[in-house]
């Protein structure tokens, strides 16, 4: 009889042992289920869900103009499929689009945003005029006019960009901005 329990429940390794018990340990904790709040299911393997509505980052100027009405529009340019002024082209859209899509950078970041402004101010990256947002859509180019603008604005109105752009994108809890 002995000759068959070792086939059936072979001794195991140390190694062999611990592997076992952390594969047991991760389907557990991956199972979701918190025994003291049986209503609220949570996997620890996985990112939590966030508690804010996510924000479209093309509705996002609008609540910058909100935030900063005294920011320049510069919406005067033509779009070329229509012939007329493309009034939802804002400096803050182009911004926030050079920002997120052209150069991928984080968009909940302080930081991240300085890094942009400064790009405007020929103080960080280089900035081409071919994957300018705006450049293929408006008859003419809005990037010197729009680094012009930046260069403009005061230090102290740089900082409040980057500060409601980081606020609009790291809403608090209870769905407002901080």
């Amino acid at each position: 009889m002995s000759k068959h329990l070792s086939l059936i429940h072979p001794r195991l390794h140390p190694w062999q042992t611990l592997t076992a018990l952390i594969v047991v340990s991760v389907i557990v904790l991956g199972a979701g289920v918190d025994r003291f709040t049986p209503t609220t299911p949570t996997n620890l393997l996985s990112i939590q869900p966030a508690q804010a509505q996510r924000i479209s980052p093309s509705d996002v100027w609008q609540l910058v103009y909100q935030q900063l009405p005294d920011l320049p529009k510069e919406n005067q340019y033509i779009s070329r499929e229509s012939g007329k002024v493309a009034e939802n082209n804002t400096l803050a859209s182009r911004l926030i689009r050079y920002h997120i899509y052209i150069k991928e950078r984080a968009p909940n970041y302080r930081l991240d945003w300085k890094l942009t402004l400064a790009d405007y101010l020929d103080a960080n990256e280089v900035m081409y005029e071919n994957t300018y947002p705006g450049n293929d859509t408006l008859r003419q180019n809005p990037l010197a006019g729009d680094r012009a603008t930046i260069k403009r604005l005061t230090r102290q109105q740089r900082n409040a960009l980057a500060q409601v752009l980081t606020n609009i994108f790291n809403p608090s809890p209870d769905g407002t901005s901080n």
